[in-house]
């Protein structure tokens, strides 16, 4: 294990955990809203008219409005 100058090991200095906190608490958010995308909206229902095939939604014409 490599030590700086005053004899203490890396991760005793605070600058390391510093420069870290930052991308852990962007990784911590992403997962938190993604979980709380998939609770909170994850199996809505199409409303209007439309249909879902995969992950492609459609909107259904009636013939009434297609016709001359």
């Amino acid at each position: 294990m490599r030590q700086n100058e005053d004899g203490r090991p890396w991760y005793r200095e605070p600058w390391p955990w510093i420069l870290m906190a930052g991308p852990a608490l962007a990784i911590i958010g992403c997962i938190i809203t993604i979980y709380l995308a998939v609770v909170n909206f994850g199996d809505q229902e199409i409303r209007d008219g439309g249909v879902k095939r995969g992950l492609v939604v459609t909107k259904v014409v009636p013939e009434s409005e297609t016709r001359p």
